[in-house]
């Protein structure tokens, strides 16, 4: 009998739940009259919303960039990786040396991109085989930078090479980071112009080490030392250290892109180099690296060269 009362029950909840139902959907007798808009007062619609397309996902997403110090030191890299990997899809890791380091890198395999400023070691790189494409990209300079004291007296020279001379001759401390970057490339470089080999010289301290860490260097021992514009700049109330010379020609700074050669490296990521590739040299992210440091320094730390041929900067 107790499955009966159950039963009894249900059926009476049913019926309950019909008359209210029935109850609820009637129409009052007084409700208002709701006049029917004229034949030709058409209801306005909106034209449907496009779903935004999903950025569909790479094949191999995840990216190796080696690049230079002074691009990760400048800041630079901190605005543009995040804009590239919300544009493509690719997860950038970035791999900050000197530029012979990067370079080495892409000679063994280990990298897929390159962004680096070593023209003539880049020039062997891509005669060598391990480079498929290469992109001038952009360019600052290298100044030189020393202890406000000046002992060697070069501030306000326009000439690099006079100034190397001046330090050489005074035994004044001289900080290289002896890394074989592009800026100890350049360094070197330099001294060679000069006629001059500091090497072995009780006041020429070599570091080993990156362009912040070579100048935190420098400014501890009160030394000169060649560092990159947007570097300095982005540091400078880091470092005890003033701009003496700068404006040569022969301390011309130049970036290039270069995609790792994928038929030499099959493990390498072609696909997604080529994209970062061309993503440095699209015009909305040439506008975004002549603008970088604009604000903050009133100049820029970079400028935008994509336009531009090795020629027109005398490379």
């Amino acid at each position: 009998m107790k499955h009966s009362s159950r039963t009894i029950l249900l059926s009476l909840l049913l019926i309950l739940s019909l008359l209210m139902t029935a109850c609820g959907s009637a129409v009052p007798t007084t409700a208002p009259v709701v006049e029917e808009p004229a034949a030709t007062q058409a209801p306005e619609t909106e034209a449907p919303t496009e779903a935004p397309t999903a950025i569909p996902a790479p094949a191999n997403p995840n990216l190796i960039l080696a690049t230079t110090t002074s691009t990760q030191d400048s800041g630079l890299l901190d605005v543009l990786i995040p804009l590239f990997e919300a544009e493509s899809g690719y997860t950038v890791q970035t791999v900050a040396v000197g530029s012979g380091e990067a370079m080495k890198m892409g000679e063994e395999g280990n990298a897929d991109v390159l962004l680096v400023h070593a023209p003539a070691s880049e020039v062997t790189f891509m005669e060598g085989g391990f480079g498929t494409d290469r992109f001038l990209v952009m360019h600052n300079d290298f100044i030189i930078v020393g202890p406000a004291e000046d002992p060697a007296g070069i501030k306000g020279m326009t000439s690099a090479k006079e100034a190397f001379t001046a330090i050489f001759n005074s035994g004044s401390q001289f900080v290289t980071r002896g890394d074989d970057s592009g800026t100890h490339k350049k360094e070197l470089a330099l001294w060679r112009s000069a006629e001059l080999d500091p090497a072995g010289q009780e006041w020429y301290v070599e570091t080993g080490q990156g362009m912040g860490a070579s100048m935190t260097v420098a400014s501890e021992k009160g030394a000169y030392i060649l560092t990159d514009r947007a570097t300095y700049l982005s540091n400078k109330d880091n470092y005890q250290l003033e701009i003496l010379v700068e404006g040569d020609n022969s301390l011309l700074n130049v970036y290039h892109v270069i995609t790792v050669n994928a038929e030499k490296w099959t493990a390498a990521n072609y696909e997604g180099a080529l994209a970062f590739a061309n993503f440095m040299i699209a015009p909305e992210t040439q506008a975004v690296i002549g603008e970088f440091g604009v604000e903050e320094f009133g100049q820029p730390l970079f400028y935008p060269d994509a336009d531009k041929t090795d020629a027109d900067l005398g490379l």
